[in-house]
């Protein structure tokens, strides 16, 4: 399957959705059961990529830490009111096999649907989770030398951040997985990648993975990194990444790789192998509300931005319909997902849910539908398929007053699309809680002799302008706060 320079990918909580449907049919279901028209629905709304979390199988130590952790029950109770025990499976990171949750139908249910999808020209992406593993994992009776270990003086210094374990020689002192600024997951235990024997074997856990998809979303990448690593556990580690995606890829040739990664190591990462990196920064900057950080954000090189996976929301984020009131969201929307690199959309988001799903949830709370919001998705999405965003150039465009002392000018961000058939779009949005003008230099010198239609591809206005005053003067843009255009530029 042929894939377009700036695909779109559908994240979607996999128990979540299973749990929903069994609902709806009165049964245990596995991936067998999803409904062929739920993926024609996918495909048609023009995604590249599925991508499913939490599909591994998970044991009885995680889902016993997820349900007697206050701090974690408080927040599931939020999320669900009518919360039960059945509702907490554990998390779907605290993996103790890299094989299909039997729940889920195992192996061989994945590999049928996976065949679904291809049938539909949709690729599957799945988690691989490279900075711990559960607390019940097999190595850490087979193979405990995978682990970072501790010492008493650890434990009584951070006590969250280990915990004694059963061995058949003798208790082990294993410190919980994290991220050097937080305190330890106590449902998983840290790798050692330290060790040359573990990250062989976490090679070939990716092998595994790699057998069963078309790519990965890899779960905090940046924590293995030498610097991070050492930073975090006072040991230095050799480069994990480049040695990993090539592996990886001489087996599989083209297979995908999508760093989860936060702290600007969003470059550091793709040069280490990775297609794609998480645009957090691209996503701060827009619950920021300022235009100008924004506009600096996209000055990158496309070498760059090309390679950036830009989202609203995710699962670990808040939802996109919580985060931003809706004229903001809909601005939001609009950069997000008319710009270059590869669209992330989360479940949940086209229908304005509000609250997040934890990971280690089977259920999704009853919300009600945003119907505007819903509406909005369909337009946006139908700009999204046109192959001009999907394979064309793009180009960051010059903002200027509209008269002088017109300041408002700078609340606004611009940038033209150029189809290979030679089709223009250009895209103006007010990022601001004020009315705002500005003038919009067009790149098109074609248009010099010609009467311009500007044809908002998202239900706005429609507009006829003299080719030659829109070149010398620029396009002229009024918009309300958050108001956008989104234009095909076409002559008469």
């Amino acid at each position: 399957m042929a894939q377009p320079r700036y695909p779109s990918l559908y994240q979607i909580n996999t128990r979540v959705w299973l749990t929903g449907l069994a609902r709806t049919l009165g049964r245990r279901v596995t991936l067998d059961d999803i409904p062929d028209a739920e993926l024609d629905q996918i495909s048609a709304k023009g995604f590249d990529w599925v991508c499913l979390l939490s599909v591994w199988t998970t044991g009885a130590a995680g889902r016993r830490v997820s349900r007697e952790n206050a701090g974690w029950r408080k927040e599931f109770e939020e999320t669900l009111p009518d919360l039960c025990e059945d509702d907490i499976a554990g998390s779907g990171f605290a993996i103790t096999a890299y094989s299909v949750h039997p729940d889920l139908g195992g192996d061989a249910a994945l590999a049928r649907l996976r065949e679904r999808l291809r049938q539909r020209g949709l690729r599957l992406m799945l988690d691989f989770v490279p900075n711990h593993m559960a607390l019940d994992h097999p190595w850490v009776e087979s193979h405990p030398e995978h682990f970072v270990r501790g010492t008493e003086i650890d434990l009584a210094r951070a006590p969250r951040n280990y915990t004694w374990v059963k061995h058949a020689d003798g208790d082990l002192l294993l410190a919980y997985g994290r991220d050097p600024y937080f305190e330890g997951w106590p449902d998983t235990l840290q790798l050692d990648y330290s060790n040359p024997a573990t990250q062989e074997a976490m090679i070939g856990e990716l092998l595994k993975i790699a057998a069963r998809c078309d790519g990965v979303r890899c779960d905090m990448a940046m924590l293995v990194l030498p610097d991070v690593f050492e930073r975090t556990w006072g040991q230095r580690a050799p480069l994990f990444w480049p040695d990993a995606t090539r592996r990886v890829r001489d087996q599989v040739p083209g297979f995908l790789f999508m760093a989860e990664v936060y702290w600007d190591l969003e470059w550091v990462l793709l040069e280490q192998g990775f297609d794609y990196a998480y645009d957090k920064r691209l996503y701060d900057r827009l619950r920021e509300g300022h235009a100008r950080t924004v506009r600096e954000h996209l000055l990158a090189g496309l070498d760059y931005q090309g390679k950036l996976a830009r989202f609203l929301e995710n699962h670990d984020e808040p939802r996109a319909a919580a985060t931003f009131p809706h004229e903001a969201h809909e601005a939001a929307a609009i950069i997000t997902f008319l710009s270059p690199g590869l669209r992330f959309f989360h479940q949940g988001q086209f229908e304005g849910r509000l609250k997040r799903i934890s990971p280690h949830l089977v259920r999704a709370p009853q919300e009600n539908v945003d119907a505007r919001l819903v509406r909005f998705y369909e337009s946006l999405l139908s700009v999204v398929r046109q192959p001009t965003l999907r394979d064309g150039h793009w180009m960051l465009l010059e903002c200027v007053p509209a008269w002088e002392g017109n300041w408002t000018w700078d609340c606004f961000i611009a940038w033209a699309w150029l189809g290979v058939n030679g089709r223009r779009i250009v895209i103006a949005v007010n990022f601001a809680a004020n009315q705002s003008q500005c003038r919009v230099r067009l790149p098109f010198a074609e248009l010099g002799d010609r009467s311009v239609c500007l044809s908002d591809l998202m239900d706005g206005p429609n507009y006829e302008r003299d080719g030659a005053e829109l070149l010398s003067r620029g396009l002229f843009v009024d918009l309300p706060s958050w108001g956008y255009h989104v234009f095909d530029v076409s002559t008469q």
